[in-house]
């Protein structure tokens, strides 16, 4: 009978570690799908400030009545701190991040802003070691994986976005496609720099979020109430800044087309359920392994833009996309030899408990208190 159990043990134990990096895999092919849509919509001539206060909203639907039902036990008491944390949270990136990362991808590409966000790990890392949520031991393997990978991360970057090298046409694009592409290309080279320069002010605040996330997730350890809080909070103060810049009430108006589907999946997807995966990952893992994972939505994105929106694909991006590849597995392996590594062990075990299913904290926590009085 033991001979049975140990190997389901293992198993189980095998598929908690590999939860982490099946979860993050699946949020970047989720954000792919939300560049190309946006994408399109914008090119249509939606608002990125209306669809920033669509997308919360429709997240907020989407959550609430969750965070509502499972967390109803085990929500921690608002303070004036955590409150202020989450306004922040929700002013950081629903408004200042999106606004900038989707104006940045309207004067470029959908295959250059995603291009853009390899530099999100780098950024995350240099402000999680100010922060002291990351040490770096140069005599360890693992923290030397870690500096590394993210030097080749960075550089591979570098490499897209300052080589752009010949055209490889992988799909022949033909027809109205190639010429719609060309000229969405041409109209957006008189904007390139201004786009970068938002876009990677766009990465920063990104960083920024992870880190002030990780903060509060220690203050208030429900990520389902957490993720709704920041998307009322985002539909709010988007809302305010959307009536500051946008006097047409016009452009709030919907149809449906292109526009409501970039709200709904944005929405659903990249809000709603990206926010709480994210906020479990960083409790279990850190803000530096959540951003690590960025690189391959760039990939997936220069793919499905060559293809839907004709987008051209140089050599100097699949050139650049090697070194991101190595650089994210590099960063990955660093990390997963710090989570087994014999000192954190126990802190490890501890983390772990904390960040079952809804149901099992519940129990968790219920037993604890009636342990306590």
């Amino acid at each position: 009978m033991g001979d049975k159990v140990a190997p389901c043990g293992r198993l189980c134990s095998g598929l908690k570690n590999v939860k982490p990096y099946l979860a993050m895999v699946s949020l970047q092919f989720g954000y792919a799908g939300m560049y190309i849509i946006t994408k399109i919509s914008l090119n249509h001539g939606m608002s990125h400030f209306v669809l920033v206060v669509y997308r919360h909203a429709v997240a907020t639907v989407v959550i609430a009545p969750f965070a509502l039902v499972l967390e109803r036990k085990i929500r921690p008491k608002m303070t004036l701190p955590i409150f202020l944390r989450i306004m922040a949270l929700g002013f950081i990136e629903p408004v200042v991040d999106q606004n900038l990362y989707f104006l940045g991808m309207k004067y470029t590409s959908a295959t250059f802003a995603s291009a853009t966000v390899n530099v999100l790990p780098a950024v995350t890392f240099i402000m999680a070691l100010i922060f002291r949520l990351e040490t770096v031991n140069i005599k360890k393997i693992q923290s030397l994986a870690k500096v590394i990978g993210t030097a080749v991360t960075v550089t591979g970057a570098m490499v897209m976005t300052l080589y752009k090298g010949p055209i490889v046409d992988f799909m022949r694009s033909r027809g109205m496609g190639h010429h719609d592409g060309a000229a969405t290309s041409e109209s957006a080279d008189k904007h390139w720099v201004t786009g970068t320069l938002m876009l990677l002010a766009s990465c920063c605040c990104w960083s920024s979020f992870f880190i002030l996330q990780s903060f509060t997730l220690k203050k208030y350890p429900a990520e389902l109430s957490l993720t709704a809080l920041i998307c009322v909070m985002g539909t709010v103060e988007g809302a305010v800044t959307t009536l500051i810049f946008e006097r047409d009430m016009s452009v709030w108006v919907v149809g449906w087309d292109s526009k409501l589907v970039a709200v709904v999946y944005s929405g659903v997807v990249c809000s709603g359920i990206a926010y709480y995966v994210q906020g479990v990952v960083i409790r279990e893992r850190g803000p530096v392994f959540t951003t690590s994972f960025s690189p391959l939505c760039m990939i997936i994105t220069a793919a499905l833009g060559s293809v839907v929106l004709a987008e051209k694909v140089h050599l100097g991006s699949i050139i650049g996309s090697i070194f991101i590849v190595f650089g994210l597995y590099t960063v990955a392996w660093g990390k997963s030899k710090d989570q087994r590594s014999p000192p954190d062990r126990v802190d490890d075990e501890k983390v772990a408990s904390l960040h079952e299913l809804p149901v099992t904290h519940i129990r968790s926590i219920v037993s604890s208190r009636a342990a306590e009085k």
